[in-house]
């Protein structure tokens, strides 16, 4: 009896900190299932975090733990801060979902932080208005409320007197009751905080490793491993947020100091002074999670690329066949990109000059449109890591004259914000009023980026799940593969027209995808997306590092350079990886600054075609694959 005594004590003592903070543990817990409830995307299938009832849970009872510890008094002020924290970041949190389709995010402070106290006030009358009452904000203010008079009216006199009454009337339990009542209540404690222990402590500790990053691009290789840190609560993400804004900061720091060097330094410092400015015009047509596999003009058996394969056959477009990325990330292929930063030279990307920023100091007007890095509210932590250093108000001046200012549905419409800025005149001289010797213009696509289904519009969907023939996959599978093949279909009618609207101008257009993407091909019959892992596998090297890449020549330019177009076709079977594109682009436009290394100019005599390609730095892509000609063997794969 004496043992049961005890054990019931012991079970009871669980129940303890719980009692002792009963009202923070109550509507804290609600506060924070309302919140994840509201913030659940609309979307069919979505789901809550799967450990969000037992993690609160368990969260919370640390806090109580912790709470215990203090005196009442101070105990009663501690919590009165737990409120003043909680509540207004879940009213931040909900609104900014309602308004913005968005929690709280590292670009939302980034934004906040831009904005002015005018802006600010315009803000507050524009998106603060009423009817936020009758959306999920009001449910959690309802939560605040009901909180308030729980709190409050029991200390009414009326109510007190009411209350007592209550109590009086209420039978009594022995004391031998009450311990056993405890007992069970705290063993179901207990039993919840061992049933939620082991996720609770594997996103703990995912957690901690996300704090370890130095630098917010491993922010977002960490965020791309499974598992990673699921910050389910309106105070992680604001901490975590935080984090990543810090880490932008320094990273930031280091790129201004060195742009504003290149911006002080003369022509002749930088070694542009005698610029041959080769081309007129030069466009960079970069895609987007493009599996060349699926590209007819690499051999698919679908005609996903007609535009192109008639391109080719004209004799105007000059396909390459070995070219590969160093990442399978956009964000950290574009801080290669943008920068004369290579896999394997000394420090970091940041360390090194914007290459646009060279050509705008040679002459050139550089443009801008892109379709996925430009400031939102609601960017994941993908696109603020990618194009933080592009929209910092700065460097986007050093780079860029002429800048699109929204993203579209479809990639087709960034031609048309091009065409506006031109009949406009908005496109700015670099002197004013004096023409620029040469343009320079990046088209940045959405591609096939994630959901393939909305990236082809219904209206011009030309692959259905009747072209195929592939009884290993589910019907969901083969559907997906036909909406990517609708998505490649249509991005080459998209590159069509970029060509088309260049070719009676003396212009040359490049294209590659920033990386690949697996589509349940060969080897991984069932995977599709990407693989966020530094065990790197001949499949997955083909699918996800391996891209597409070609070069374009109108007539006009090939009868000007008939020598660039004797390199290209030289250059085409030559290795090539996408981190040296900034070379291969000083060395068309003639700026042989001192940043130019023609060792990585594929077009260059001097070219080091023997140069190691490393995948995420580590991974040797020709040890790999073993230089295989992997064309994709797809016979079986279509009816």
């Amino acid at each position: 009896m004496q043992i049961a005594k005890g054990i019931t004590k012991i079970f009871s003592w669980a129940l303890f900190p719980i009692k002792k903070n009963a009202m923070l543990m109550l509507f804290m817990y609600i506060l924070g299932i309302a919140v994840a409830l509201s913030e659940l995307p609309t979307w069919k299938g979505a789901k809550l975090y799967g450990n969000l009832w037992l993690e609160l849970f368990a969260d919370l009872y640390a806090i109580c733990i912790l709470l215990c510890l203090f005196p009442d008094k101070i105990r009663r002020w501690c919590h009165l801060i737990v409120y003043a924290i909680a509540y207004p970041l879940a009213i931040i949190d909900v609104f900014c979902w309602v308004r913005f389709g968005s929690s709280i995010s590292p670009s939302m402070l980034l934004l906040v932080g831009e904005t002015t106290d005018n802006e600010a006030t315009e803000f507050l009358y524009t998106y603060v208005t009423p009817d936020l009452l009758t959306t999920y904000l009001g449910w959690i203010l309802l939560i605040l409320l009901c909180h308030i008079l729980v709190t409050t009216l029991p200390k009414w006199r009326k109510v007190k007197a009411k209350v007592q009454i209550l109590r009086d009337k209420m039978p009594v339990i022995d004391a031998n009751k009450q311990l056993w009542i405890q007992a069970y209540l705290g063993m179901l404690v207990a039993s919840l905080l061992v049933i939620g222990w082991n996720d609770t402590y594997k996103n703990k500790k995912c957690i901690h490793r996300f704090y370890q990053c130095k630098t917010v691009g491993d922010v977002e290789k960490d965020m791309n491993k499974s598992p990673h840190a699921e910050m389910y609560q309106p105070i992680y993400r604001l901490i975590s947020s935080i984090f990543s804004n810090e880490l932008v900061a320094k990273q930031l720091v280091t790129l201004k100091e060195e742009a504003e060097k290149v911006e002080r330094m003369s022509p002749e410092e930088l070694g542009i002074d005698t610029c041959q400015f080769k081309s007129d015009n030069i466009v960079l047509i970069i895609g987007e999670s493009y599996n060349r596999q699926h590209s007819q003009l690499y051999g698919y058996n679908l005609e996903t690329t007609p535009q192109q394969v008639a391109l080719e056959k004209a004799g105007r477009l000059i396909k390459f066949s070995d070219a590969t990325t160093p990442w399978n990330l956009t964000s950290f292929v574009f801080k290669h990109l943008m920068t004369t930063y290579c896999v394997g030279d000394d420090g970091d990307w940041c360390d090194y000059p914007l290459f646009c920023q060279l050509l705008r100091k040679a002459g050139y007007q550089v443009n801008f449109l892109t379709n996925q890095f430009l400031p939102h509210a609601k960017d994941a932590i993908y696109d603020f890591s990618g194009g933080f250093f592009l929209n910092d108000e700065l460097l986007s001046k050093v780079q860029f004259d002429v800048r699109n200012e929204k993203t579209h549905l479809w990639d087709e419409d960034l031609l048309k914000d091009y065409e506006r800025l031109v009949a406009s005149d908005t496109m700015r001289y670099v002197v004013p009023n004096v023409k620029p010797k040469g343009n320079f213009t990046i088209f940045h696509l959405i591609g096939q980026h994630v959901n393939y289904r909305v990236r082809c519009p219904k209206k011009k969907m030309k692959f259905f799940t009747s072209n195929y023939n592939l009884p290993a996959n589910s019907p969901k599978e083969v559907k997906n593969i036909a909406y990517y093949d609708c998505a490649t279909w249509y991005n080459d009618s998209v590159m069509g027209a970029i060509v088309d609207r260049f070719k009676d101008e003396e212009a040359i257009v490049i294209f590659f995808s920033d990386h690949g993407e697996e589509v349940y091909g060969p080897g991984s019959v069932h995977h599709c997306g990407r693989s966020h892992t530094t065990n790197i596998t001949a499949n997955i090297a083909e699918n996800e590092y391996s891209v597409p890449m070609w070069i374009y020549c109108s007539e006009k330019y090939a009868k000007k350079h008939p020598d660039i177009v004797k390199a290209i076709r030289k250059a085409k079977d030559k290795p090539f990886m996408t981190d040296a594109t900034s070379h291969l682009l000083l060395g068309l436009t003639g700026v042989k600054t001192k940043y130019y290394r023609p060792q990585l100019d594929p077009l260059s005599s001097e070219y080091n075609a023997k140069r190691k390609r490393l995948m995420q730095h580590v991974a040797d892509y020709d040890s790999i694959v073993k230089k295989k000609n992997f064309k994709m063997k797809n016979e079986e794969f279509l009816k």
